[in-house]
């Protein structure tokens, strides 16, 4: 990954509470990329746990460089992802992950030491 943007590591995660390196606050829902992060506000794409995570969701990780995405579903695996979101993202050639959040966080802090990768993290249900 020399001469890229590295993607911000998870450094606490609780039930509602997503802290990130760099930012000072810690954020409930977090969308991370390649040189960054922010608050992922559902209200922006209109996402809800059913059907799920959709493609303008996972957009932005894409714009801002990310080869690799990782979707955490909740802790007890209650937020969707849905199927046009996976078949946009293979058609693309980026690598998927969708796991439970405690899952997607390892993966995420482990990739983004060797990889370009983006994160949905959800920190409930």
């Amino acid at each position: 990954m020399e001469g890229t943007l590295s993607s911000p590591g998870v450094t606490g995660l609780s039930w509602g509470r997503v802290e990130v390196e760099g930012r000072d606050a810690a954020l409930r829902d977090a969308r991370l990329y390649p040189g960054g992060s922010r608050e992922w506000d559902w209200n922006e794409t209109g996402t809800r746990h059913a059907p799920g995570v959709g493609p303008a969701d996972v957009e932005e990780l894409l714009e801002r460089g990310a080869d690799v995405v990782v979707i955490s579903r909740g802790f007890h695996g209650r937020l969707g992802v849905r199927e046009e979101t996976l078949r946009m993202l293979g058609e693309r050639g980026v690598d998927v992950h969708v796991l439970l959040t405690e899952e997607a966080v390892r993966l995420y802090n482990r990739l983004r030491e060797a990889e370009r990768v983006g994160a949905l993290i959800h920190s409930t249900c």
